[in-house]
């Protein structure tokens, strides 16, 4: 067994015998956190810097079209987290890379502005002349994000930006900054790609974050 499922056996055994006692529970999730990213930091040590030997995914399919991919990070939950963002045309060309820290955020916080930015930074290149891309598709492993956009946002925003409980949905803010910047596309596709399984521009956009945390020193 690795180190890391042993650790996760471990902190199960341990919330069992203290069920009863809040404090020694809430320090358990956080050692549980703390060893997920250790985990995910093991995983994603391959390194991805060579931006233009990453394939295109077969979705984009204009010469015109563009991928961007987006990734977020925390270290605690909440706690520091970043963003990295990468965004290729469709010859595989690197169009921008960029990233952020923000000192006290979530992983879900972060997921959703990693897409934002890549989004508005991709808007900013025809805002200064260019034409609108027809062909955008945008990666992320975020669930939260991809199933958000496209299956929870048109019901908030029937009802007001009110769930089906009349509750305001968490992450309000984000979630209509993300609606805004994405109605400004013409043909934008959301697509959901497993994280830490070798997907190389997620990888890269993974690395991008951590690298961000490591050098504000989180």
């Amino acid at each position: 067994m690795s180190p890391q499922k042993s650790a996760k056996s471990l902190i199960t055994k341990l919330k069992k015998l203290f069920k009863d006692n809040s404090e020694a529970i809430e320090t358990l999730e956080e050692l549980s956190v703390m060893a997920k990213n250790l985990s995910d930091k093991d995983e994603s040590k391959q390194s991805f810097d060579n931006v233009e030997d990453m394939p295109i995914p077969s979705d984009v399919s204009s010469v015109e079209g563009y991928a961007l991919f987006s990734d977020g990070a925390c270290r605690g939950n909440p706690g520091p987290g970043a963003y990295g963002v990468l965004a290729q045309l469709a010859n595989g060309q690197k169009l921008f890379e960029a990233s952020g820290v923000e000192l006290r955020t979530t992983n879900n916080q972060m997921e959703l502005m990693g897409a934002i930015v890549a989004l508005e930074k991709l808007k900013s290149c025809w805002d200064e002349g260019n034409l609108p891309p027809k062909e955008v598709y945008l990666y992320s492993d975020s669930k939260y994000v991809v199933d958000g956009i496209q299956k929870w946002v048109p019901g908030w925003k029937k009802r007001g930006w009110k769930k089906a409980d009349n509750k305001t949905p968490e992450n309000v803010d984000l979630w209509q900054r993300l609606d805004e910047i994405s109605a400004s596309y013409i043909g934008l596709n959301f697509r959901w790609v497993k994280g830490h399984a070798g997907h190389p521009q997620n990888e890269f956009c993974d690395q991008l974050a951590n690298r961000s945390l490591d050098e504000s020193g989180f």
